[in-house]
């Protein structure tokens, strides 16, 4: 029998009056690999800080096995007070540790040691902190969503790492494929408790559907047994009192029974208000080019997109799938081709950041946009409260600030804000992000149903196999090539799946920018036309932008087309000349920013 690591037995912990675990337990034994499911706000998070000692429960016990040692990874790293990412790492190593491992970690996770956490992208802080967890070997390693901000190599990199690794491990993740590939125990936390079933991720679902329709049936049966005893207390007393007395208190216990059970959590209710179908052809790119200084985004390109393609575009972290989607939709220019948009094209975007969503906006007020208390899906009116409740935010949230919502919750909140809109061009950046394993079979569900066309960008395999009909590869070099099928079959037909972006390893991101700036501006001053454009284009791009939202608002009024076609004409016009011209100040302020940023470093 393994040996016990670590126990936690009924652990219970409430939050703001509301309980999140309720007599919660969690074993670790030696050479378990837990994969931790459960809806967002269930206390996953919660239960996995508490195994790491960083928290106490309210109540219950939590015992470690003597000379133990435990890593575990936050959602949100914490570099401050490190001048280098190697100080980081080091950090979390225990005496008697090999230092040499710090080095090694950083370097295959195309980490230097010297880069500053400042200076870190969202991808980068997660390698470093993966790296600290890694480096002292530890007996159990507790992950809480280890693959959010990594592209496809490194997390590829990290499920081989962690195959081949001793540890017992413990992951929370949305990541289908990396749970079934590692985990070969599960538990749910579902409503307070924590159910095992002694088999991988890759049975969990099955299990869990036969769970909840059993509890379903005893629900009934017990229904059924209330409606006997209810109908006897009416039509069945007897003078026997001892006997009817022993029946009313039976009846007194299963209505307890009935008031107490705490039914499944419910499901989100999905549905994307669909635009009038566009042209069959949506996009058609031919020889388009597009770089900013050396890095080259794309060379040659051709892609003819047609209506109700589910097109996936994958690639590592910085080789230009973001910017090729702003190219496809219109946002941004082409240096060189045509791009060609096809007619009644109308788009909404899912967007990979929270930064559209302002802290104090309210839930009603981003899904109306400040327009009432009403929206119209598929042109039947609702009230934003009802609306709500699809997507599982209670109707006394209706006035609570963005401020307060968890990462989950405002992804729930984009989807409820985008779905809302019009469209039949769907564009999903990194949609997974945040989001819990059921919400994403929903939106799976969505865009199966979707009548639109679909440009995705995601680093889940498991859901791109489940969305998309063909996949666009970043090769180098600015190449992209298109495979029919999803994941699985791109990797089939091209026999290896996506590298890294090809760098030496002692040039993090920021002195990869720098030097791509110097090289083309070598011996070049910033002028005082330079100097002068640099600090007035972020004013210049905020003008922009304010104007491109307040000209969509006015676009979205139901009856403005027919106060007057012609005005209504004029601003669809200032709309698409004003995006224009955020999109050239946009690469405008990059190109010097660069610049000014190579010249400091020099």
């Amino acid at each position: 029998m393994a040996r016990l690591l670590l126990n936690l037995r009924g652990i219970h912990v409430t939050f703001g009056g509301k309980p999140c675990l309720e007599g919660a337990d969690l074993p670790l034994a030696e050479g378990e690999r837990i994969a931790l499911v459960g809806r967002n706000g269930s206390g996953k998070s919660t239960l996995l800080k508490i195994a790491a000692d960083l928290i106490e429960a309210d109540s219950g016990d939590r015992w470690v096995q003597p000379g133990t040692t435990i890593r575990y990874l936050p959602q949100e790293p914490d570099l401050s007070g490190f001048c280098t990412t190697s100080d980081y790492v080091a950090a979390g190593l225990g005496p008697g540790d090999d230092t040499r491992r710090v080095a090694s970690l950083l370097r295959q996770l195309n980490l230097t040691g010297a880069e500053h956490p400042s200076h870190l992208s969202g991808g980068e802080l997660r390698r470093a902190a993966i790296a600290r967890a890694l480096a002292p070997d530890p007996d159990i390693l507790l992950l809480d969503e280890p693959t959010n901000h990594l592209d496809l190599p490194a997390i590829e990199w990290l499920e081989q790492e962690l195959a081949a690794c001793r540890s017992t491990i413990v992951l929370i993740s949305h990541d289908r494929r990396f749970l079934e590939n590692l985990s070969n125990r599960t538990v749910w936390l579902d409503r307070g408790a924590a159910r095992r079933l002694e088999r991988g991720f890759a049975e969990f679902e099955t299990w869990r559907d036969r769970v909840l329709a059993e509890e379903e049936l005893a629900q009934a049966r017990l229904a059924q047994r209330i409606a006997t005893e209810e109908h006897w207390m009416r039509h069945g007393v007897t003078a026997r009192r001892k006997r009817n007395m022993r029946r009313v208190d039976l009846l007194g216990r299963l209505r307890t029974e009935r008031r107490d059970d705490v039914g499944p959590v419910a499901m989100a209710k999905l549905h994307a208000s669909g635009g009038d179908l566009s042209g069959r052809l949506v996009a058609d790119a031919r020889n388009v080019s597009k770089a900013f200084g050396q890095r080259c985004i794309a060379k040659g390109l051709n892609l003819l997109l047609m209506r109700g393609d589910r097109l996936a575009l994958v690639g590592a972290n910085g080789s230009g799938k973001t910017t090729l989607i702003r190219l496809l939709t219109g946002a941004l220019t082409p240096d060189g081709g045509t791009i060609r948009l096809g007619t009644n094209v109308e788009t909404i975007i899912l967007e990979q950041g929270r930064d559209s969503l302002a802290p104090d906006d309210s839930l009603a007020h981003v899904i109306t946009s400040g327009h009432g208390e009403r929206v119209m899906i598929d042109g039947v009116a609702r009230h934003v409260v009802s609306y709500m409740k699809d997507f599982l935010f209670r109707p006394d949230q209706a006035r609570t600030p963005v401020s307060v919502l968890s990462g989950g919750e405002r992804a729930r909140l984009i989807l409820a804000r985008e779905f809302a809109r019009p469209s039949n061009l769907l564009v999903l950046d990194e949609p997974t992000n945040d989001l819990d394993l059921e919400t994403l079979d929903l939106l799976q569900e969505l865009l199966a149903d979707y009548r639109g066309t679909i440009l995705l960008v995601s680093h889940d395999r498991d859901f791109i196999d489940r969305v998309a009909t063909s996949v666009l590869m970043a090769e180098d070099g600015g190449r992209w090539t298109e495979y029919a099928g999803g994941y699985s079959d791109m990797l089939a037909q091209r026999g290896f799946g996506v590298e890294a972006r090809k760098s030496t390893p002692a040039e993090p991101l920021v002195a990869s920018r720098k030097r791509l700036a110097a090289d083309e501006h070598a011996r070049r001053k910033l002028s005082f036309k330079d100097k002068h454009a640099l600090e007035t284009l972020p004013g210049e791009i905020d003008r922009l932008q304010l104007e491109i939202k307040i000209l969509e608002e006015r676009l979205a009024l139901p009856d403005y087309f027919a106060q007057g076609p012609r005005s209504f004409e004029s601003s669809a016009r200032r709309l698409l000349s004003v995006r224009e011209q955020l999109s050239k100040a946009e690469d405008r302020w990059l190109e010097l920013e660069l610049l000014h940023e190579a010249l400091d470093g020099s």
